[in-house]
């Protein structure tokens, strides 16, 4: 969600920079650096799991730390006054993430609810 919503005020800046000349949009990366963390250099995408007993499987507390990072985009300029700001693909970039967003959102309520209703339930 934070990296949701650090996304949301990075794409906001782009757009209400549309106009500056020399701005650089700026982007943000969390997903794939999140990937990286979980499946590592792994071709397949695959989580590997390794078993202590064959009637067991291990538990290990998976411990992330991957963060949203903002940069420069620097590598097109859609303009002549070098802004590369195209106000379309910021928009639907926008869409996209309040999309994102609100998914998690849903999904992180439905969680507490299954929770609570857990603890709640008296083991009925």
């Amino acid at each position: 969600m934070t990296a949701a919503s650090i996304r949301q005020e990075v794409i906001a800046n782009n757009i209400a920079n549309v106009n500056t000349p020399n701005y650089r949009k700026s982007v943000v990366d969390f997903e794939s650096l999140l990937a990286k963390e979980i499946y590592g250099d792994e071709p397949d995408g695959k989580l590997k799991m390794a078993r202590t007993h064959d009637k067991h499987l291990p538990f290990v507390p998976l411990n992330f730390h991957a963060e949203p990072t903002i940069t420069q985009d620097h590598s097109t300029i859609m303009r002549v006054d070098d802004n590369n700001v195209d106000i379309d693909v910021e928009m639907a970039t926008l869409a996209k993430n309040q999309l994102y967003y609100n998914a998690i959102v849903t999904e992180f309520g439905g969680h507490i609810s299954r929770l609570k209703g857990a603890i709640t339930s008296n083991g009925q």
